[in-house]
C-alpha cells in the first residue's frame, strides 16, 4: 500500500493542555469533560496522553463490547478500508448484504435498516411505527416511559421521558405520552384508538438502570396484541450480548415488532440498526427513509467481525458467568458500605444506587486512581465492562470501585466533622 503525505495516524504529540485549548477554541462546548485525554486502548485497558494506565469499566458507554481495538475487528476494518471505504446505497454493497443476513438469521427473521447512531435507529423505528399505524387505522401516537432515553434528535427527545433532555427545545413533536416504567396499568390507560406503538427500553440503561419487573414486558406484549398496537424495544445499550443474550428481548422471551441496535454493534465504528418483522417493515417503501452513510462498507465489516467473534469466542457464556459473579460481589459490597442502597443488573448491564447524591464524587475519585466508570444520575453509578472481561480484571475493578467508595465516604465524613 502506498502512503501519501506525512499526517500522523492515531497519534498526537501535543500536550494535554494544548489539546484542551484546541477543544475550547474550536468545539461547541456541549460536554463536561473529565481532565483526561485517552490516546490508546487495548482490551479493558486505556492509556492517557501522559502514559498513565487505566482499567476501563465504561467502554465508551458500552460501545467497545469486545474491548478496545479487538484484533479481529481491527483486521476487518483495515482490510475493508484498503479495499473500498464508501459507495452509495443506490448500489448493492456486499458487506451490507452479509450483515443484514446475519441479523436476519440471529433475530429469527427480522428485516434490517442500517444507519450510524442509536438516535438514527430510533428515528427509523418511530417513522416505521407511524407509517404502519397510518396504514392501519390512522394511528400515529407513541407511548414511552418516564425516565427513558431514546436519543438527541428532535424526534427522539420527544420520545425521551426525561425533562432535563427535553428542556429548552420546545415545542417538541406532538403525539408522545410518557408513563411510569414497570406500570402495566398506566400503559393500558394511555392507549387510545390513535396509539401506533409502545416504545420501551428493556433496561433503563441511560438513567437509573431500572430492570423490567417480572411479567411486565410479557404483559405489555399481550396488551399491544389486544389493542392492535406495535411494540418497539430500544436495545441501543442492551443489545449485542450485554444482557447474556444477543438481544435482551430473547432473555425475556418477548418478541417485539420493531427493535433497535447501536453502540456495541460496531465495537467503536459507528453503525446502528432498526429491525422490524417483515409484515411491519413492509410498510416502508422506496424513498420513505434513507441516509448517506447507513450500511457503509467499513461499518458493516466491523459489525460482521463483532457478530462472528461473539459466536466463535462464546461471548454469551462469558457474559452470563461474569454477570453472576459481578452481581454476587456487588451485593456483598452493599453489606460493607451503608453508602450503597441497591445493586441493579442483568448480564453485564450493572449499576449501583447510592443513598446520597455523591455518585459523581465516586466516579471522579475512581478516575484519579486509574479506574473508568460514570454516573448517570446524582445517585447512580454505571458499570459497563467489556463483554469478554477477564476474571482478574473483574477482581481488580471491584477492588478499585470499593476503594473509591471508601475514600468518598471518608472524605464526606471529614467534611461533615469539620463543618
Amino acid at each position: 500500500m502506498t502512503v501519501v503525505g506525512t499526517a500522523s495516524v492515531g497519534t498526537d504529540d501535543r500536550t494535554f493542555e494544548e489539546t484542551v485549548e484546541r477543544d475550547r477554541t474550536g468545539a461547541i462546548q456541549l460536554f463536561k469533560r473529565y481532565p483526561v485525554a485517552f490516546v490508546r486502548g487495548s482490551g479493558s485497558r486505556l492509556w492517557d496522553s501522559a502514559g498513565k494506565e487505566y482499567l476501563d469499566f465504561l467502554m465508551g458507554i458500552g460501545v467497545c463490547g469486545l474491548g478496545h481495538c479487538h484484533p479481529r475487528v481491527v483486521a476487518a476494518v483495515q482490510m475493508q478500508v484498503e479495499t473500498l471505504m464508501h459507495v452509495t446505497n443506490l448500489f448493492y454493497i456486499p458487506s451490507q448484504a452479509t450483515l443484514v443476513e446475519m441479523l436476519h438469521e440471529r433475530s429469527g427473521g427480522y428485516l434490517t435498516y442500517l444507519s450510524n447512531s442509536g438516535s438514527e435507529a430510533n428515528e427509523c423505528a418511530l417513522k416505521l411505527a407511524k407509517k404502519y399505524g397510518q396504514m392501519h387505522g390512522g394511528r400515529w401516537q407513541i407511548i414511552t416511559a418516564l425516565n427513558s432515553f431514546h436519543g438527541r434528535t428532535i424526534g427522539t427527545i420527544s420520545a425521551t421521558g426525561q425533562e432535563k433532555v427535553r428542556k429548552g427545545f420546545g415545542p417538541l413533536l406532538p403525539g408522545f405520552t410518557h408513563v411510569p416504567y414497570n406500570d402495566l396499568h398506566a400503559i393500558r390507560q394511555a392507549i387510545t384508538p390513535e396509539t401506533a406503538a409502545v416504545m420501551l427500553e428493556v433496561v433503563h440503561a441511560e438513567s437509573s438502570n431500572i430492570i423490567a419487573a417480572p411479567g411486565y414486558l410479557e404483559g405489555v406484549r399481550r396488551l399491544c396484541d389486544e389493542q392492535g398496537v406495535l411494540l418497539i424495544f430500544d436495545e441501543v445499550q442492551t443489545g449485542i450480548a450485554r444482557s447474556g443474550s444477543l438481544f435482551a428481548w430473547q432473555l425475556y422471551g418477548v418478541r417485539p415488532d420493531i427493535f433497535t441496535l447501536a453502540k456495541a454493534l460496531g465495537n467503536g465504528v459507528p453503525v446502528s440498526a432498526c429491525l422490524g418483522l417483515p409484515e411491519v417493515a413492509s410498510a416502508f417503501q422506496p424513498g420513505d427513509h434513507g441516509g448517506t452513510y447507513g450500511g457503509n462498507p467499513v461499518a458493516c465489516a466491523a459489525a460482521i467481525a463483532v457478530l462472528e467473534t461473539i459466536d466463535d469466542e462464546k461471548v454469551l457464556d462469558s457474559v452470563r458467568a461474569s454477570g453472576k459473579f459481578f452481581l454476587d460481589r456487588l451485593h456483598a459490597m452493599t453489606e460493607r458500605h451503608p453508602l450503597i442502597k441497591e445493586v441493579r443488573g442483568v448480564g453485564l448491564i450493572l449499576a449501583l444506587e447510592l443513598n446520597r447524591p455523591v455518585a459523581k464524587d465516586v466516579v471522579a475519585d475512581a478516575l484519579a486512581h486509574g479506574f473508568v466508570i460514570n454516573a448517570t444520575t446524582e445517585t447512580t453509578i454505571r458499570l459497563r465492562p467489556a463483554l469478554n472481561v477477564q476474571p482478574e480484571e473483574i477482581d481488580r475493578g471491584l477492588e478499585m470501585l470499593e476503594e473509591a467508595i471508601v475514600r468518598t465516604e471518608d472524605g464526606k465524613r471529614r467534611m461533615k466533622d469539620e463543618g
